[in-house]
């Protein structure tokens, strides 16, 4: 069932030749041609700016997008789903490229926790869940089948409000926590990594704000449109190297403390 969970296939099927580029269109001729790339957390407005900002490279040989919607259907709380998602992936080819774009910030009505009293032990679980533990999964079955050489990539979508370092506004508990432990999974894993594949490269990218649904509660929230974001994150991804993998950066490149 791969083949459906390939949203784009980017090359022109006459001709075998890469699309032109649009303009501003980040190239990632850092990775080899070909191969797969693939986003999880696709149907969201960051991870559909990256789904179509990667087909419109012509880079890869496929685009593959994973979200609950897709076939076979992702859910990070079932890891059974991310098994079965890893495996399509695979399937499709050499895997370049592998994008965690999912995030969990609020619930309805429930907004980030503004004091301890707020704290309960059933969401922090649920925002664990999907902020930590569930791309945790997915580093369990995608890095151990990166290839052994070349430039790939594992990058997930952190926050710089879970730098532990930078925080000085406090607030947000359940939020900072899990992608604080997201940071420190993108680090563990990274080292694990680099003793099997020593080019590939595991990392943690904070994105900005971004005008998404996640920050929509949030009126004092301006953020850039999800397409600015893609191509921003997409340009870091290009630049770092296995040098850089274990880190955590942001849209700049620059390096976020922990």
């Amino acid at each position: 069932m791969a083949n459906q969970l390939i949203a784009t296939e980017t090359r022109d099927a006459a001709s075998g030749a890469a699309p032109p580029l649009p303009r501003h269109t980040v190239r990632l001729d850092s990775f080899p041609r070909g191969g797969v790339a693939a986003v999880f957390g696709a149907s969201g407005g960051i991870g559909a700016a990256l789904s179509s900002a990667l087909a419109e490279t012509g880079h890869f040989n496929a685009i593959l997008c994973c979200s609950r919607s897709s076939d076979p259907a992702f859910d990070l709380t079932d890891e059974a789903s991310v098994a079965q998602a890893s495996e399509a992936i695979a399937a499709a080819g050499e895997i370049r490229l592998v994008i965690i774009a999912t995030g969990m910030l609020h619930e309805g009505d429930a907004l980030p926790e503004k004091s301890l009293r707020e704290l309960d032990a059933e969401r922090l679980a649920r925002v664990f869940a999907t902020n930590a533990t569930g791309p945790a999964l997915l580093m369990k079955h995608l890095l151990p089948i990166l290839p052994r050489t070349g430039k790939a990539m594992l990058a997930a979508l952190s926050a710089r409000v879970g730098s532990i370092g930078d925080n000085r506004l406090g607030g947000w508990y359940g939020y900072r926590a899990s992608k604080a432990a997201l940071n420190q999974f993108v680090h563990c894993a990274a080292i694990e990594l680099a003793r099997r594949a020593p080019e590939a490269i595991c990392v943690a990218l904070h994105p900005g704000t971004v005008a998404t649904k996640l920050s929509a509660p949030f009126a004092s929230a301006s953020g850039v449109a999800p397409v600015e974001a893609a191509r921003h994150l997409l340009g870091v991804i290009d630049r770092l190297g296995p040098q850089d993998s274990g880190g955590f950066y942001d849209w700049r490149g620059t390096p976020v403390p922990w």
